[in-house]
């Protein structure tokens, strides 16, 4: 049995409990455990191929509390009922930026479910998450775990960005050339609406 090639790999990052681990289980696994849950020790990992038009790409997905080099990617996330996971995403976007003036950055708002089931729960903004991605140039996503919403069109977009020839221009203006690079990372920290 051979291992898996990873093509692109992906750090969900953010505050304790905003639901990371929930998302990568729901994409991968396309099913919503329910709780109690324990906490992400370190780091877990998990790899799921996707089909990006001719292509196959394989998207390695970790789940962090931190990233594993500040020199990468970013996808940001955050969960949509806890206005202080919105803080630690800024937090992130800012550290990585710092460090990694190209980051490719998706804002990803997390417990959508919640918010459908109880506008009053929100503390956080569309508005506001979405001017904060245009800020920072994000793609801006709101997903539930639960019930499967936008979570594919996320890890889609992550990997059509990946495999799209202005990814590949700006790695080139960079000197780095993700087309053949196998540790090519995407970060994503998560909050709460």
């Amino acid at each position: 049995m051979s291992a898996m090639r990873v093509d692109a790999k992906v750090v969900m990052l953010g505050k304790e409990s905003v639901g990371k681990t929930s998302l990568v289980e729901r994409y991968v696994h396309h099913r919503f455990l329910v709780g109690p849950y324990q906490n992400t020790i370190g780091a877990a990992f998990v790899a799921k191929p996707i089909q990006v038009g001719e292509k196959v790409i394989t998207l390695g997905i970790w789940v962090s509390k931190r990233p594993p080099s500040m020199n990468l990617r970013l996808r940001e996330s955050r969960n949509l009922t806890d206005s202080s996971s919105f803080q630690r995403a800024r937090f992130w976007v800012k550290e990585l930026q710092n460090c990694e003036e190209h980051c490719k950055i998706y804002l990803c708002g997390t417990k959508n479910d919640l918010v459908e089931a109880d506008r009053s729960i929100r503390q956080i903004d569309y508005h506001d998450a979405q001017d904060f991605a245009e800020e920072i140039g994000a793609q801006h996503f709101e997903t539930s775990s639960k019930t499967g919403n936008n979570v594919d069109d996320l890890f889609q977009k992550v990997a059509e960005d990946y495999n799209s020839t202005a990814f590949q221009y700006m790695t080139e203006e960079t000197g780095v050339d993700l087309g053949q690079k196998k540790d090519s990372y995407f970060y994503s920290c998560c909050h709460n609406n």
